[in-house]
């Protein structure tokens, strides 16, 4: 079928194929296609009765979707496939219903075509007209009753032909006097030939009500009498159909078939009082043997109780098949009758593109062009339809397209979407535009309405997807939320850049209270990371000058040593910005930094915490936590000077990160050798300064495993108390580390609690830190230990950790003291020398000595808490201890 639009956007319709192209589509053609397949059982069944009233209805299939996704194309196709085999999309399957007459009959209720019920009634009998070719009496004449009274002086053939309701539209008023004709001779009043229909219509009742047989063989549904008797108006109208299904199940084999009921654009019939879809549903419900197929935007909601009274039928004992609640794409499965059309895939989009316009049978849009209005489109085909136009138009003027005429929206999406919500849902769609994903409570506030009323409508839009098991669960199509925020919008009530600004605002509080009002330690920490990319994002994008919350957020997420990523998208008005333009960005920037580092060499972070210092955009508290980062990262790389002038500057500035600067002093004294002066410290800790930690950190160079263990285990447990997974996963893995020298099969235990903690966190350094404790922990055996420290010892410098080659060294050294290889031994040391040729962790130095028994004339100076041959007696002890272990049985 040629895409009309298009052939005459050029003046080459012969150069230019000009295609209305179809795509995909499959699982709702095998959803109809399943369905009408039980409903062509159903009604064969000895057990289908077209008179009963009261038996569920599972007659009809419905999809909904947002505007352009497609609803009325896939109908078109339905309507062609179901008429002619040729004419079904060659992916479609051939159905199982070989044998059966399928007649389709598809009337669109747009606004546009001033379809009224009256209309719908007469467009369904037309099509029976034409391919059924007969009378049905009872229904035809009630109808002729009810159009001589409703349109008295207008021929019902005038009427057909005026309004262009079928090119055989005569038929249908020569049927209808037939049926008059026939039932006078039928009931034998040749006073009546020539009659009005009212008068053969009472006469026919008078004969039911005196119980002819010749009356009741020729009208013999139940309530035939009631119906002919009943005032001819719209309500009388309404209750035709049931007539209307009972003749069509009566119908002899060579003239029966089954009438599949197209209602397209049903979003349009909505009204204050559902007066129209009362009288829509009152027609499914009275042709229990006609197939109906219903699109729009919303879903049906005719197996919602709380419509009682306003439709004849509700709640899900009458409609089983759709009451399941589901916001998945259509997939053919069960019974459920209710299906959401998603959007196409990149694939399905690219095809699309592609052949709806040709050059000589081969695409005009070229594969770079449609990339980009794939991307743009996210699978929207109004989108994609709108594009094509705007390729049209380019290629008119006589330039040629390229990719960047195409990264951009267009405002016709917001026409199109604002089209049937209500003000307030305009005014609510707006602000959950904002957000990435909301809920009921976000979208209210951000909003600034004060009940939640409107929200609740609007998420039943097809426009706003559903996922129950995301923290917020609903979010915007990407293609209208991308218009609704770049495109220009000249609705009556669009937004003013103030009111985008005061939306934002209200947008960010909102989040800040979600956080805050969190109590689950573990759903407050999943519930932070996700209000810190959408809160920056919001401020980033706003210009928002005030952070706000989002302080203690980034500290709270810092607290944790779990550093999940925290960079929000991209701006969706403007490209990346520099990090300068607003403190949002520089915050987003920190944070990035910061969780970062377990994938960057520490210069790098150590660059990037600078760069966001010298922009100047950063509050006191906030500048000292890139200070605290920068020294931290200062530290790892060995840079003892400059760390040592951070943490005193955060120290010393007295705010909440002061007991981590204090603890950055204190391990710096450890590990220039000054345990006493770290160990003073340790009292002034606290939890914030990870005191346990601290104090397992300076007892564990002295041998003493037991002190070490149990620091360790103070520290984990004063972590699981605060629901800090990140700090247990860095105490577990210390803890697996002494033991790892002391009791190897403990350790089996320890490092596999350590790696289940690891697994759910990134923490690079930590993983490297239980990869060494696994050497330790095999020291002495055949396990690969010197190719296993050869990886090890490229990760550690690939990654910028030079603190952990020390610790690397002398696990190789334990190992080779172990086994008794004195020249793999001393070459292990001289690395431990040259490694620790600064002064810093000069005492691992003493420890291998004492490890090989060796003595140590030339022994840096270390101020131990113990004799320091009291360490050394410990550390060979542990050699001697893991020697007699290997050679028991």
């Amino acid at each position: 079928m040629a895409d009309l639009r298009a052939l005459f956007s050029s003046n080459d319709p012969v150069g230019v194929g000009s295609n209305e192209a179809f795509t995909n589509r499959h699982d709702q053609w095998n959803l109809v296609a399943t369905a009408l397949e039980d409903h062509l059982r159903h009604i064969a069944g000895p057990g289908f009765d077209v008179e009963d009233l009261e038996a569920p209805r599972t007659n009809v299939v419905t999809f909904h979707g947002v505007g352009g996704v497609g609803k009325s194309t896939l109908l078109r196709k339905l309507e062609v496939s179901l008429t002619a085999a040729e004419q079904r999309p060659g992916q479609w399957g051939a159905p199982a219903w070989a044998g059966e007459r399928i007649l389709p009959i598809r009337i669109d209720l747009a606004r546009s075509a001033s379809v009224d019920f009256e209309r719908v009634v007469l467009t369904v009998r037309l099509a029976l007209a034409t391919d059924v070719g007969r009378p049905l009496l009872s229904f035809d004449l009630a109808l002729r009753r009810y159009w001589d009274a409703q349109h008295p002086g207008e021929p019902l053939e005038e009427y057909v032909r005026r309004t262009g309701l079928g090119r055989f539209g005569q038929l249908l008023p020569q049927q209808l006097q037939e049926a008059v004709s026939e039932a006078v001779g039928a009931l034998q009043l040749p006073g009546l030939v020539g009659s009005a229909a009212g008068q053969v219509a009472l006469a026919l009742v008078t004969a039911l009500r005196e119980r002819r047989e010749r009356a009741r063989a020729l009208a013999g549904c139940a309530r035939t009498a009631a119906l002919l008797e009943a005032d001819p108006d719209l309500e009388a109208l309404s209750y035709y159909p049931h007539l209307l299904a009972w003749e069509i199940s009566r119908l002899p084999a060579k003239h029966a078939v089954t009438p599949v009921i197209l209602l397209d654009t049903f979003e349009d019939i909505d009204d204050r009082h559902r007066d129209t879809e009362r009288l829509l549903q009152r027609l499914v419900w009275l042709m229990p043997n006609v197939f109906f197929v219903i699109s729009g935007r919303n879903r049906l909601p005719w197996a919602d109780p709380a419509l009682q009274g306003q439709l004849d039928h509700t709640g899900p004992d009458a409609w089983p098949g759709l009451a399941a609640h589901t916001r998945r794409p259509a997939q053919a499965a069960g019974g459920e009758r209710q299906h959401l059309i998603g959007d196409f895939s990149a694939p399905d989009c690219d095809a699309y593109l592609a052949r709806r316009l040709t050059h000589n049978d081969q695409p005009l849009i070229s594969p770079d062009i449609r990339a980009v209005i794939t991307e743009r489109s996210h699978g929207l085909p109004l989108h994609l339809d709108l594009a094509v136009a705007r390729f049209l138009e380019i290629r008119r003027t006589g330039r040629t397209p390229a990719p960047e005429d195409f990264d951009h929206t267009f405002p016709a999406l917001i026409a199109r979407t604002l089209s049937d919500l209500t003000t307030d849902e305009r005014h609510v769609l707006r602000s959950v535009s904002l957000l990435d994903a909301f809920d009921l409570y976000l979208a209210t506030q951000a909003s600034g309405l004060t009940h939640q009323a409107t929200a609740r409508r609007l998420v039943e839009r097809p426009m706003i997807s559903e996922n129950p098991d995301a923290i917020w669960p609903y979010h915007l199509h990407g293609a209208i939320r991308a218009a609704l925020r770049t495109a220009d919008d000249h609705a009556e009530d669009g937004w003013t850049p103030a009111d985008w600004q005061q939306a934002a605002q209200r947008a960010l509080t909102a989040l800040g209270q979600q956080w805050q009002e969190a109590r689950a330690p573990v759903a407050a920490r999943i519930l932070l990371v996700a209000c810190l990319r959408q809160g920056l994002r919001l401020a980033r994008d706003h210009h928002l000058p005030d952070l706000g919350w989002l302080t203690d957020a980034a500290f709270a997420y810092t607290d944790d040593s779990i550093w999940e990523p925290i960079a929000p998208p991209t701006s969706t008005s403007s490209p990346a910005s520099p990090i300068t333009d607003t403190p949002a960005d520089a915050l987003a920037e920190l944070l990035t930094a910061i969780a970062r580092r377990q994938h960057e060499h520490r210069e790098r972070t150590a660059e990037r915490l600078t760069e966001v210092l010298e922009t100047g955009l950063l509050s006191g508290e906030l500048a000292e936590l890139a200070l605290y980062y920068r020294a931290k990262a200062y530290k790892d790389l060995g840079l003892t000077d400059a760390a040592l002038d951070g943490y005193r500057q955060v120290a010393d500035a007295g705010g909440r990160l002061a007991p981590r600067g204090l603890r950055g002093l204190a391990n710096l004294a450890r590990i220039s050798g000054d345990f006493p002066t770290a160990l003073a410290a340790v009292p002034t800790l606290g939890w914030k300064g990870r005191q346990h930690r601290v104090l397992g950190h300076i007892r564990w160079p002295h041998g003493d495993m037991d002190q070490t263990v149990a620091a360790f285990a103070d520290a984990r447990t004063e972590a699981e108390q605060h629901g800090a997974l990140g700090e247990q996963a860095i105490a577990q893995t210390h803890i697996a580390l002494a033991t790892a020298f002391a009791d190897p099969v403990r350790a089996d235990d320890e490092l596999a609690l350590a790696h289940q903690l690891l697994d759910r966190l990134d923490q690079r350094a930590t993983t490297l830190l239980a990869d060494v404790a696994a050497l330790a922990r095999d020291a002495g055996t055949d396990r690969d230990i010197t190719g296993r420290a050869t990886v090890l010892r490229t990760e550690i410098t690939v990654t910028g950790l030079p603190w952990l080659t020390p610790l690397l060294e002398t696990a190789l050294a334990f190992h080779h003291a172990v086994r008794g290889d004195e020249d793999d031994l001393t070459a292990a040391i001289n690395r431990l020398r040259e490694a620790t040729a600064t002064g810093d962790f000069a005492y691992y130095v003493t420890i291998t000595d004492a490890m090989g028994d060796r003595p140590h004339p030339d022994a840096p100076a270390i101020r131990w808490l113990d004799d320091e041959q009291v360490v050394r007696e410990r550390w060979r002890a542990l050699v001697e201890a893991r020697r007699t272990r290997l050679r028991q049985p």
